[in-house]
């Protein structure tokens, strides 16, 4: 499957993962301004969000990432990563270090870390809503867990919008999973399942990847993110973490321009822009 996706501008390639309450469209306040700096950037739909059909069959979510490079002629790009994206981007750049040219990563997820009994404690909030048929009580949860204090109405919205949708497509790709065949998960596993990253071993494997990193975090999340920030930063050799005390989970639409800002400074530093 190709994911659907926007590619635009010239220069080094850059390439934007979605966080798993967002889909494409949440790059959108930095998307020009990407390509204004002088950057070819790659905005696409993971499965089951967007305009990317879901998907109840394993499937490799990272081959999806390579595949969809290749298609575009790309060899090599830096990968920015927000949540979902940003533990989708570790696992890219685990399989394919040579090919990494940086790595931005927003209140990343980690292959294979358990979740701490708070956010198992949030999904288990989340599951009832949606066993209850409660979507919009789903949505909502979603919007006030992951947004931080200083994200404004309309952001609130588009971010209820995106998730909205992304429900949508999972839960009816389940049921009619689950119509054709009574053995699958649960609907309400959609959103885990859209979200899955296959076991990677052996070819996850942090010490490979040399590329510069930052990991940024929000004091306003579940301490989960922040922990995995300074793992990072002890892990990989050319990485540091950077905690932003006014941010949630996405502070990319939280504060926009701050983190479009903060994103350039470091593609410059980590020499991105020398990239062919």
């Amino acid at each position: 499957m190709t994911l659907s996706h926007d590619a635009a501008g010239s220069g080094p390639a850059l390439v934007l993962l979605h966080s798993g309450v967002c889909d494409r469209r949440m790059w959108d306040p930095q998307w020009e301004a990407l390509q204004a700096a002088g950057y070819r950037v790659v905005r696409a739909d993971l499965r089951g969000f967007g305009e990317t059909p879901a998907e109840t069959d394993d499937y490799d979510p990272v081959a999806d990432v390579w595949e969809l490079l290749d298609s575009l002629g790309i060899e090599r790009a830096a990968l920015v990563g927000a949540s979902y994206g940003g533990k989708l981007a570790l696992a890219a750049a685990a399989r394919h270090p040579e090919r990494v040219t940086a790595l931005a990563l927003l209140a990343s997820g980690l292959p294979g870390r358990a979740p701490s009994a708070e956010l198992r404690a949030w999904g288990a909030r989340e599951d009832a809503l949606l066993e209850a048929d409660d979507l919009e009580g789903a949505v909502a949860l979603n919007v006030e867990t992951w947004l931080g204090p200083d994200a404004t109405p309309g952001t609130r919205a588009a971010v209820a919008g995106m998730q909205r949708h992304a429900f949508r497509i999972q839960l009816a790709a389940e049921a009619a999973a689950e119509t054709a065949e009574p053995s699958l998960p649960a609907a309400n596993e959609a959103e885990a399942a859209a979200e899955q990253i296959p076991p990677t071993a052996p070819t996850f494997d942090l010490s490979g990847i040399a590329a510069p990193a930052l990991a940024i975090t929000g004091a306003h999340d579940f301490a989960d993110y922040r922990e995995i920030a300074v793992a990072l930063a002890g892990l990989l050799p050319n990485a540091r973490h950077l905690d932003l005390d006014w941010a949630g989970h996405l502070p990319s639409l939280e504060r926009p321009e701050e983190v479009t800002a903060l994103l350039l400074d470091f593609l410059t530093g980590a020499g991105v822009a020398e990239e062919g």
